[in-house]
């Protein structure tokens, strides 16, 4: 492995850096290494940038070096620095729950844009979307669920950190009983078993595997859990869950055969099918 550098400028720390994490197969090197100088020197990315020849003081350097070595290891940048950004909301994160991704934003603007009285979010984990909807629907009674009660600790840890943990009641389990909601959300694992092995290092080595991986199909997560969905949603009500890239088509005809009138689909930014949406019909 290149050197890490640990003393000197920001110059100099960036480029051993980069050299480090490229030659470890890191995808975003310059990024990342930015990323953690930032974290460990309390600067933002522009001063870095604008600050070339700036010193590094011997605590921040330790730090910076400390950080990258884990970086190299393929751990996960989030993890590393103990948060990450989704919409808007700094979560703590770490290996109990998944890191939140761009396209579980999707799950949030559908509740946007169905601006439910209620609504429950299974599976969890950090609380991303449960505390992105109680954040931007505030009106909105929201109930969080996961079978990992670690993941629901850094949750509750999350909801207290932004101060809403009054709005989300998190429970253990997946969908309550004897209750009903206007929306149900779900981020079910669904990864094949086949295809845990080709994962990026950054996702097989730290992220959970009951997070992500669902069985043979990948859908057996979703199948088990959407009819327990559809009994507790209220007369009009929505199912939302996020999918695999080529499972679309398999959970629609599952929703379909669960009674719902309507069913389509909704992309992420890369074009492909992320999130399934079920609408029951009104009467």
């Amino acid at each position: 492995m290149p050197p890490v550098a640990t003393a000197g400028r920001v110059r100099e720390a960036l480029a051993a850096s980069v050299d480090a994490l490229g030659a470890a197969g890191v995808d975003t090197p310059r990024l990342d290494a930015e990323l953690l100088l930032a974290e460990a020197t309390g600067w933002d990315r522009a001063r870095l940038a604008a600050e070339p020849e700036a010193e590094v003081d011997a605590g921040a350097a330790r730090r910076f070096g400390q950080m990258v070595r884990r970086r190299v290891k393929r751990e996960p940048v989030a993890y590393i620095l103990g948060h990450k950004g989704f919409r808007g909301l700094d979560l703590a994160v770490d290996g109990r729950a998944l890191i939140p991704r761009p396209e579980t934003e999707l799950l949030v603007e559908i509740a946007l844009e169905l601006e439910p009285r209620t609504a429950l979010d299974v599976g969890t984990g950090s609380g991303a979307v449960a505390l992105a909807v109680a954040d931007e629907l505030p009106e909105c009674d929201v109930t969080a669920t996961d079978t990992s009660g670690s993941a629901l600790t850094l949750a509750e840890r999350n909801a207290e950190r932004l101060g809403i943990h009054d709005r989300v009641r998190l429970e253990r389990g997946t969908v309550p009983s004897g209750r009903y909601f206007d929306l149900v959300l779900a981020n079910l694992p669904y990864v094949r078993d086949d295809e845990w092995d080709a994962l990026a290092p950054e996702i097989n080595r730290y992220e959970p595997r009951e997070a992500l991986v669902a069985g043979e199909d990948g859908v057996e997560a979703i199948a088990a859990t959407a009819p327990a969905a559809v009994a507790a949603l209220a007369p009009g009500g929505s199912l939302a869950v996020e999918v695999g890239a080529d499972q679309a088509g398999a959970v629609a005809e599952l929703m379909l055969d669960l009674g719902f009138g309507q069913v389509e689909g909704r992309q992420d930014l890369a074009g492909r099918p992320r999130v399934v949406l079920g609408r029951m019909d009104a009467g």
